[in-house]
């Protein structure tokens, strides 16, 4: 599925402003560009004659809950196109059940729905390396597949597109930072091609 009401926009050069909400990764946590900065760039190479308006509200930490609190401040208030809406690492290891995780997701989409015009798409967040950390998070990318399909909602799917780099030969190293859970550049680079691959008919 694919955002296509922001491709047309983008397509005939009408305004279009775009609202990432997220953790730090959508910040881009400790990285001079992060996927929201990849992402302006392979929209106006894509859509040459777009006025894109792309607000970054990612705050490190944060959380599907606590997203849904600013939402109205932090993504409605600037009248969007479309909300970028990216979490689940903090909330699978912080303590918030899965569940909660799908209360919080999925009342952000409806007060999106109901309190603006603009398209919602989803992004899963990056893989981890250690096996037991994928497990840990397997269930709540489960989960954001699980309400893309329930609430027809365009999903970016981060996880299955660094899944496919590692196996075919990019090491997983390469992809985070010295703490290996943020992600290196290149990491961001991956994670906006899974967004733009939403964003390109």
């Amino acid at each position: 599925m694919r955002s296509e009401t922001t491709i047309a926009k983008l397509k005939s050069g009408a305004a279009v402003t775009i609202v990432a909400l997220g953790d730090s990764l959508t910040s881009g946590w400790m990285v001079a560009r992060g996927y929201v900065e990849f992402l302006r760039d392979m929209m106006i190479a894509r859509y040459p004659r777009a006025d894109l308006t792309l607000i970054n509200s990612g705050i490190p930490g944060d959380t599907a809950p606590g997203g849904l609190y600013r939402l109205q401040q932090d993504a409605l208030s600037y009248k969007p196109d479309l909300v970028l809406v990216q979490f689940a690492l903090n909330d699978a290891f912080c303590g918030c059940s899965v569940a909660e995780y799908r209360r919080a997701i999925e009342a952000i989409i409806e007060r999106i729905r109901q309190e603006s015009s603009a398209e919602v798409l989803l992004l899963t967040s990056t893989l981890p390396e250690d096996a037991d950390e994928t497990d840990v998070v397997a269930p709540f990318y489960a989960c954001l597949k699980d309400i893309a399909r329930e609430k027809k909602c365009t999903v970016a799917l981060v996880d299955e597109r660094w899944q496919d780099a590692i196996a075919s030969g990019t090491p997983h190293d390469s992809l985070v930072l010295y703490d290996r859970v943020h992600p290196s550049e290149a990491g961001y680079r991956l994670m906006a091609e899974a967004v733009m691959a939403c964003l390109t008919v």
